[in-house]
């Protein structure tokens, strides 16, 4: 089953297949490909496109988990044996023997698996309890947090007797050891409604020409000690969870949106990290401190964009915010220049409607330039701290790496653009990004170069979180730097709840203890944290997917600009940018009979 660990034997290069051009109307449900005709799925094709084929000998760890799904009861009367059929459509169905069946069938239900006889085309197994009818929304979402493992249970009265109180003030023994950076003109910066705000920024010019940058994030170490339950809670649950209509927060919600949150206006403890800079943001020099700071305002990106803007300000926080966007600018060309990657999604919004959290409205996502401008001092701060920690710690430092993608991983990028005549060069990152960058085809749609990059980010892949002294390679592909780290949002990722400790053990603001610097820990934590943001970053794709379908649901049939992205023998795929939706047309049978000819190089069909 999907997530099994197994033991597999490979066939002789003679007997490798490629992917076939078909379609199958129920791809991706195991067990149902056998209804279709094999010669089809694993005809071999062009000799580019085979891959290496073999069968699975034996299972050496199975992904023995509960299942969310629905039974499909049998129409044949008095039988007890009936089809579940799950929420994952990796997992393949499952004969469950229950007389409940007529209750049931209206239920989202658990079902266990027993066993897979080798004989029979599904596994048995037994119903557990009911989540709730279907069609509710809460049952649903409690199906896809269990179907992606999301630990979304309240926090129990141990990890509370950990929280301080509610009235919590920063007391003079709270200031010792700290910078006092009240005086400064700091603001953050974020989407509306965020009310879980890690960091916020400052710039001044000093007498000298230069400019101070100070990037001031949240010391939720402060608050989370190690070993507490708390730690261990947040250890556990690792990220953050961000659904439409809600969050699923690490940590209890007195730290996210309140005593840890930089809120404006109110005395926070944060860890700061301050550049001096040229004009042409060339580092001076760098320090962290522990502080104290007062954020003078909350902002949004829309709301920033217009302070700087407005010519007529002349407030320092606006003037604080325009000697960030223009360093930005020229930080950002830097990164560029270096081959960091600028790729992207088909990401939507939801406007949620305030009582009933349905979706009323949704937009692609607007980028302006206050988000590059965050962005880019965020980077910067994860990259410097990365330095700094490495420096102490060359054996047990929590990095983040990005392996460059193999060369095949580039085939179905470097395909699509063939057909446009379009060349991308993969030698490298930098390679890549200029080839990105030139992608551009005459009276073709501006949305042409979107749609590469989208095709670009399926080629990358994934970021994880290692321990330094147990992989020598460090670096970062998408960003082309040689070293990072994530620290600058310790609210909803325990990653940077670490690396808060050890550069506070750098600066000397708190003492070391056993576990921080143990290299097998640092490994085991990391494997938890890679795997917590790989299931999250899917639960959330999911509750976007679902409540596409409430908007849907409720709006009816719509007419919208599509892009065909791949062509099948039988389908094609197409993306709805409007909606962020990608989804599969089939042909009609009778579509099939006209005179149609497939190039499987090309991947077009002609007529």
């Amino acid at each position: 089953m999907h997530d099994d660990i197994v033991c597999v034997e490979m066939f002789p290069e003679e007997r490798w297949v490629a992917p076939s051009s078909l379609v199958l109307h129920d791809e991706g449900v195991a067990g149902d490909v056998a209804e279709e005709n094999e010669e089809d799925v694993l005809k071999a094709e062009s000799g580019k496109m085979r891959r290496p084929t073999g069968k699975v000998l034996g299972i050496i760890k199975r992904n023995s988990r509960p299942l969310c799904g629905m039974l499909m009861s049998s129409p044949i009367k008095e039988v007890t044996r009936h089809l579940f059929t799950p929420a994952d459509r990796h997992m393949p169905r499952v004969r469950v023997e229950t007389r409940q069946a007529a209750s049931l069938q209206a239920h989202r239900i658990v079902v266990a698996i027993d066993g897979w006889l080798r004989d029979s085309r599904y596994p048995n197994g037994h119903f557990v309890r009911s989540l709730g009818e279907c069609g509710d929304k809460e049952t649903d979402t409690e199906v896809l947090l269990l179907e992606h493992d999301v630990p979304h249970q309240p926090f129990s009265q141990a990890v509370l007797a950990c929280l301080p109180p509610p009235t919590f003030s920063i007391t003079t023994e709270d200031q010792a050891g700290r910078e006092d950076l009240r005086a400064l003109s700091i603001c953050s910066v974020d989407p509306p409604g965020c009310t879980d705000i890690d960091d916020a920024l400052h710039c001044k010019p000093l007498d000298n020409g230069n400019t101070e940058v100070g990037v001031h994030i949240a010391d939720v170490s402060y608050f989370i000690r190690p070993g507490n339950a708390l730690d261990e809670e947040a250890s556990l649950r690792g990220t953050t969870v961000y659904l439409c209509e809600k969050r699923i927060d690490m940590v209890p919600e007195l730290l996210s949106s309140s005593l840890c949150s930089l809120r404006s206006n109110v005395d926070r403890l944060a860890f700061s990290c301050i550049w001096e800079m040229t004009p042409k943001a060339e580092i001076v020099s760098t320090r962290f401190t522990k502080s104290i700071i007062n954020s003078k305002a909350s902002l949004t990106y829309a709301e920033a964009q217009l302070m700087i803007d407005d010519a007529g300000r002349k407030d320092p926080v606006t003037s604080s915010l325009r000697g960030l966007n223009s360093l930005a600018k020229i930080l950002k060309q830097r990164r560029i220049q270096n081959g960091a990657l600028t790729l992207a999604s088909p990401e939507v919004r939801f406007h949620m409607d305030s009582e009933t959290h349905d979706p009323i409205d949704l937009q692609t996502k607007e980028l302006k330039e206050t988000n590059s401008m965050v962005e880019e001092f965020m980077l910067l701060a994860n990259i410097s701290v990365a330095e700094r920690i490495v420096g102490e710690f060359p054996e047990c430092a929590l990095l983040r790496r990005h392996p460059a993608p193999p060369p095949s991983n580039y085939a179905i990028l470097v395909k699509a653009a063939k057909s446009k005549n379009i060349e991308i060069q993969v030698d490298s990152a930098k390679a890549l990004a200029e080839s990105l960058d030139r992608a551009a085809v005459p009276g073709a749609p501006p949305y042409l170069n979107t749609l590469l990059r989208i095709l670009a980010t399926r080629c990358m892949m994934q970021a994880i979180y290692f321990c330094s002294g147990m992989e020598p390679d460090t670096h970062h592909y998408g960003l082309a730097t040689a070293i990072y780290t994530h620290f600058t949002s310790p609210i909803r990722r325990y990653s940077d709840v670490i690396v808060q400790r050890l550069l506070a053990v750098c600066v000397g603001a708190d003492p070391t203890y056993p576990a921080l610097t143990d290299k097998q820990k640092q490994l085991q934590l990391c494997n938890n944290l890679n795997y917590r943001h790989k299931m999250a970053q899917y639960a959330q794709r999911s509750s976007v997917a679902f409540h596409t379908q409430l908007f849907f649901k409720s709006k009816g049939v719509v007419s919208e600009e599509g892009f065909v992205l791949f062509v099948r023998k039988n389908a094609v795929v197409v993306l709805i940018p409007k909606y962020g939706l990608e989804g599969t047309v089939f042909f009609d049978s009778k579509d099939l009979k006209l005179n149609v000819t497939f190039d499987e190089e090309v991947g077009h069909v002609f007529t």
